[in-house]
């Protein structure tokens, strides 16, 4: 429902959104060298984060010229927003399904914010991580959710720690159809807090591909061409056979990660409960929409 000056925006914003994720995946499927769960995830994100997703791809992954793809990738900020693409690909979907869903059944606000922080890591974690990346990790699924543990609950306290709080004063602001999937608002809410939600995980996903506890931006040539897989220059290529990773992170360093990503979250769930109604539901605002 078209109701104030920024829905106009937000019309727009949503055609530049399917604009760039048509572009995403076009070139992803038709030039870019690298894994099909890479592709997948830049194209996920450009639709959530629209012309920025876009500038990403061109700006860290998609190969200038022929054959330059690993040279391109290599640098630590590129890998890190590949590693951060992959996180934000999987947590996000879980969280905006979860939302959806929540918001139809009516339940609240804070209740709303821990199911999605729930089906967020469980689709990032055992889908997106330990399933797609399975041919790639090398391992058993189940060795790999073990493997996949601290990296993803870390990526995904950081993301949500941005994500949640936007949600918060955004949904439960002076707009109520920010509540209901039905109305564009939402949806603009939730490309917002992804796009929070990406920076600040951001930083984290660099330190992990550093210490090599995370995947970065990786290279996939055709059988022709030898079959090899890389990462973007890190050090840790694979020829066929599992894309093994050789952890330098202390446990005492992740422990002081995990710890500080949890406050994090939990100061962005909490603190806008201060400011904003978190006990409401789209059901209890229906007059006001």
């Amino acid at each position: 429902m078209i109701a104030f000056p920024y829905d106009y925006f937000l019309v727009a914003w949503f055609a530049f959104a399917l604009a760039s994720t048509a572009y995403v995946a076009v070139d992803q499927f038709g030039n870019n060298p690298e894994p099909t769960v890479m592709k997948w995830g830049f194209i996920l994100v450009t639709l959530y984060m629209g012309p920025f997703g876009l500038l990403l791809y061109v700006l860290a992954d998609k190969e200038p010229r022929p054959g330059q793809h690993e040279e391109f990738t290599s640098p630590l900020w590129k890998q890190g927003v590949g590693s951060t693409i992959h996180c934000v690909a999987g947590d996000a979907t879980g969280i905006i399904m979860a939302a959806v869903i929540t918001a139809s059944l009516g339940l609240p606000m804070w209740i709303d914010l821990i199911v999605e922080y729930i089906a967020g890591f469980s689709f990032g974690l055992f889908i997106f991580q330990s399933l797609f990346m399975k041919r790639m990790m090398g391992g058993t699924y189940w060795q790999n959710v073990k493997m996949s543990f601290m990296p993803e609950f870390i990526s995904m306290n950081a993301m949500m720690a941005g994500m949640a709080p936007t949600m918060s004063y955004l949904m439960m602001g002076r707009d109520m159809r920010a509540m209901d999937p039905l109305e564009l608002i939402f949806w603009g809410v939730m490309s917002l807090g992804v796009m929070v939600g990406f920076t600040t995980a951001y930083p984290f996903n660099v330190w992990m591909v550093k210490k090599g506890i995370k995947h970065g931006l990786m290279t996939e040539r055709p059988e022709k061409e030898g079959g090899q897989q890389k990462d973007g220059g890190d050090g840790h290529g694979s020829h066929g056979g599992g894309h093994k990773m050789k952890s330098e992170a202390t446990t005492p360093q992740l422990a002081a990660l995990a710890g500080v990503t949890s406050f994090l979250l939990l100061t962005g769930m909490i603190v806008p409960g201060f400011s904003v109604n978190l006990r409401l539901s789209a059901r209890d605002v229906d007059a006001s929409i």
